[in-house]
């Protein structure tokens, strides 16, 4: 069952890799393992992606950051380290999805990238584990 956190992380993964106008495996799985590694099954993130498909790209957002501003500054910070390093899992952060963490970040949640990309280290050492 995916609760709050997880689902908020799913959408934006959803909203960042369709973020520069094309799909990337890398990109995908590298959503998934983020999934898996916060609990979310590779069923329930699959079901979940294929239903965001259906909907408005801005209701997504809207809804995604509405629930994001609730959750604690370090849940936040987490979710930002994800989505780096879904978008670089190809080797490259596309401009677009730059824009889209920059937005989130920084206008949205007004986080410092210092503290971001200091858990992204640590997450990437965890997926390196894995």
């Amino acid at each position: 069952m995916i609760i709050g956190y997880q689902s908020i992380l799913v959408k934006l993964i959803h909203l960042l890799v369709y973020a520069d106008g094309s799909l990337n495996e890398k990109e995908i799985q590298s959503g998934l393992h983020a999934a898996k590694t916060e609990g979310i099954s590779e069923n329930e993130f699959v079901a979940l992606i294929e239903a965001l498909k259906k909907r408005t790209a801005s209701v997504v957002y809207s809804e995604a950051i509405e629930a994001l501003k609730k959750q604690s500054r370090e849940t936040q910070i987490r979710c930002l380290a994800w989505l780096c390093l879904v978008a670089n899992a190809d080797g490259f952060m596309d401009k677009t999805e730059w824009q889209f963490i920059y937005k989130l970040y920084h206008a949205e949640l007004k986080l410092p990238l210092d503290e971001v990309l200091q858990k992204q280290k640590e997450l990437l050492t965890l997926k390196i584990k894995a």
